[in-house]
């Protein structure tokens, strides 16, 4: 069916959007989307957990040959980048115990891949997405737009890598 399968995760402890993109010749198809939520009252630990099991369930379901994730950019807000950084983590645990590569990107890769602009805001990722996926490929959840265009980055990446002779 898809000549390749990569997940594409937007990391963060409230909220992680997770998307599975098939990639057939040229043509990229959204196989799945979601976004995990995790309640602000649970303790951390097990927000935690709910992640990894999460995460862990969409690499097994959908069997990925990687996963590609939005690289944390430290802002202002140090607890908030704090957060991001352990639910990072377990996201990438999950990919390592599955034997499964990770990549990541930072955001301005991500908007460059899709959109051709750096510092592109969301609603021209969303547009441009649309464009490239068609309108009924692109999920309404924010969180799952942002991972397939992690998705759709990863996938643009490999085509350069390969092409260039490396992987």
């Amino acid at each position: 069916m898809f000549e390749r399968v990569v997940l594409g995760v937007d990391p963060g402890m409230a909220s992680t959007g997770l998307a599975a993109v098939g990639q057939a010749g040229g043509r990229q198809t959204v196989v799945w989307a979601d976004t995990v939520r995790t309640a602000s009252g649970v303790p951390e630990a097990e927000r935690l957990l709910a992640l990894h099991d999460a995460v862990r369930q969409a690499l097994v379901t959908h069997r990925p040959e990687a996963l590609a994730i939005e690289r944390l950019m430290w802002g202002r807000n140090v607890g908030s980048a704090m957060q991001v950084a352990r639910a990072s983590g377990v996201l990438l645990l999950a990919a390592a115990d599955l034997r499964i590569p990770v990549r990541e990107y930072a955001p301005l890769e991500v908007k460059m891949a899709v959109t051709g602009v750096g510092n592109a805001g969301k609603q021209a990722v969303r547009r441009s997405l649309a464009r490239l996926l068609g309108i009924d490929g692109v999920p309404t959840q924010p969180d799952a737009a942002d991972a397939v265009a992690v998705a759709v980055c990863h996938l643009a990446q490999a085509r350069v890598r390969e092409a260039a002779g490396a992987r």
